[in-house]
């Protein structure tokens, strides 16, 4: 099977899409960005190629009579034991890398002990792993650092005590060995690893899942041609013809999700873009923001930070306000200052965060005006298009100044720089 890839390096993620030559989503894909864009790349690509199979398996399941009403719920347990196989094999690269740390000077006399404790501390996060993988489990996280962290956390400073050793020197270790780890590119094949996955289950054994399976990952993937874009696409492993800017790869992915789309507004971790289609797709105006990362998705990163918030808390938090509160900056060096002078001021949490998006959403709002306003119909994609604070007031600043415009917000809208780079690789090779 011939497979079309779009890869879009953003500031805080990196997002893949595969698709075949009918322009059909096979597959989608999503890790943190790293400093090794290679990596990045590789990684986003081969979740991507894994939702890909997943695409295969619901094919070939779906038309049997006897998984009738059963297909999502083997899925979903052959996805969820993929990811406990993939989970300890990072798990053991991560062992590895933290034992060959210890060593040196600072070490003589203890590495024996040290690394008697860091093998314990991963012999209790493999058992601290089955209870994340279960049926109905909700992880707060499904990257390997965020998971690998908190059991660290958990397992290490029990193990340091029963040890007597400091548990700042096992951090050390760890948060040296991370960093390492997170930028190896991806270890094993797909294929082998659902095989695995497959015999952690009793009740995916019968021939009525094996076999259809087993057919599934015999169908080859084969990569066609990749396109690359995005905030770092210059430090992606592609030549440059397979390169295209954010502009056109967003508003072609946006005319791929809702074709009537006529005006596309994309914030992400680093700018806004406001641009303007035509009927399929093809870019006829765009504004951008200017070098700042005012209004943009690092901008509610750092609010969240200073008011010791979860990012996804904000949008939650700023639908309770009974006011606005008015924002004059939303310069990200003073946003720090303005919130709590607000704070000192006896204004509400919830009231002080509705202005701030107000704000945000003035600002792209500025942009797309000078794109050249917002046309029927509106697309919302990035990051910030999942925060419900930020979307209440971008319908209603744009029913007060264009009118009744149809908007459209897709749940997948993180990926529309993928799609449309993926759309892009089809076109360059099918007619």
């Amino acid at each position: 099977m011939r497979c079309f890839i779009g890869i879009d390096l953003g500031s805080t993620t990196t997002k893949a899409v595969v698709m075949d030559e009918n322009c059909q989503v096979l597959g989608r894909g999503i890790t943190n960005s790293r400093s090794n864009y290679d990596t990045a790349a590789a990684v986003s690509k081969q979740e991507a190629l894994v939702d890909t199979r997943l695409t295969l398996f619901r094919r070939q399941l779906g038309g049997l009579p006897a998984l009738t009403g059963k297909v999502d719920g083997i899925l979903a347990d052959l996805e969820r034991n993929f990811r406990r196989v993939q989970f300890l094999e990072q798990l053991g690269d991560l062992e590895t890398t933290c034992l060959e740390m210890v060593r040196g000077a600072r070490f003589a006399g203890r590495e024996a002990v040290v690394r008697a404790a860091l093998g314990e501390v991963f012999r209790r996060l493999r058992d601290l792993s089955a209870p994340l993988f279960e049926p109905g489990a909700r992880r707060k996280s499904d990257f390997f650092r965020d998971l690998a962290g908190a059991g660290f956390m958990q397992a290490g400073e029990a193990v340091c005590r029963e040890a007597e050793l400091p548990f700042e020197l096992l951090l050390n270790i760890y948060d040296k060995s991370i960093l390492e780890v997170e930028n190896h590119p991806p270890a094993g094949d797909i294929e082998g690893k659902f095989l695995r996955a497959l015999e952690l289950d009793a009740n995916l054994l019968g021939d009525s899942v094996v076999q259809p399976v087993r057919d599934a990952l015999a169908i080859p993937l084969e990569e066609t041609y990749v396109v690359g874009t995005g905030y770092g696409r210059v430090r992606l492993p592609f030549p440059k013809e397979h390169i295209r800017s954010e502009i056109l790869c967003h508003g072609l992915g946006a005319h791929m999700m809702y074709p009537d789309t006529r005006t596309v507004l994309d914030i992400g971790g680093q700018d806004t873009k406001g641009i303007q289609v035509d009927a399929v797709g093809i870019v006829e105006n765009f504004q951008m923001n200017d070098r700042c990362a005012a209004g943009c998705g690092r901008y509610l990163g750092y609010i969240a930070d200073e008011m010791n918030m979860g990012l996804h808390e904000l949008g939650p938090l700023a639908m309770t306000a009974t006011k606005s509160v008015r924002i004059n900056s939303t310069c990200t060096v003073f946003a720090g200052a303005e919130l709590r002078d607000r704070l000192a001021l006896g204004e509400k949490r919830e009231d002080i965060l509705a202005g701030l998006h107000r704000a945000i959403i003035l600002r792209a709002m500025s942009i797309l005006s000078r794109a050249g306003g917002v046309r029927d119909q509106f697309t919302f994609t990035g990051g910030v298009a999942k925060n419900e604070a930020a979307v209440r007031e971008l319908r209603k600043l744009i029913k007060d100044n264009y009118g009744d415009v149809k908007i459209n917000i897709n749940p997948d809208s993180i990926y529309t720089g993928a799609l449309g780079g993926a759309t892009f690789a089809v076109r360059s090779v099918v007619n």
